[in-house]
């Protein structure tokens, strides 16, 4: 075979298997980047359960003060009206996935209202892993830290 035609060969083989591959990737990004939404969405209308399925029981939340918390004590947060989210913004956001985990960084512009504290405006980077688990992503571990 002339080496063109096996150059030809090589190229579209590697294009061919390499096609599946891709495609399930994208699929997978845009499955977490929906997660990421929905995580969003539940934050702004807490609800134990929505929160509760788009987590995992290990989760460890952790705050750019240096705070983390379990998922119990990050959905008692939200749904109890101690932390109040009234608007969330996502920009910069990048989705690596891994097999059946993903590392999502973004930045978070957001207005806050906590009792006590009144309104606040806030911008934070954020770090997200999450797990793939019977087929749905459920966030594993959160960490915001301060942006300059």
């Amino acid at each position: 075979m002339p080496v063109k035609k096996i150059t030809l060969f090589m190229l579209t083989l590697i294009v061919t298997v390499g096609l599946p591959s891709a495609h399930g990737q994208d699929k997978s990004v845009t499955e977490v980047e929906e997660a990421v939404n929905n995580l969003v969405k539940a934050m702004l209308h807490p609800s134990e359960p929505a929160l509760k399925n788009l987590s995992i029981e290990q989760l460890t939340y952790g705050h750019s003060s240096g705070k983390v918390e379990s998922q119990q004590e990050f959905i008692g947060t939200l749904v109890s009206g101690t932390s109040v989210f009234e608007q969330i913004e996502i920009e910069n956001q990048t989705v690596q996935v891994i097999e059946n985990t993903a590392i999502v960084r973004h930045t978070l512009l957001a207005k806050t209202n906590d009792p006590g504290n009144g309104p606040a405006s806030i911008k934070l980077g954020i770090a997200l892993t999450w797990i793939k688990t019977q087929g749905t992503w459920k966030l594993l571990s959160r960490q915001a830290f301060k942006l300059p």
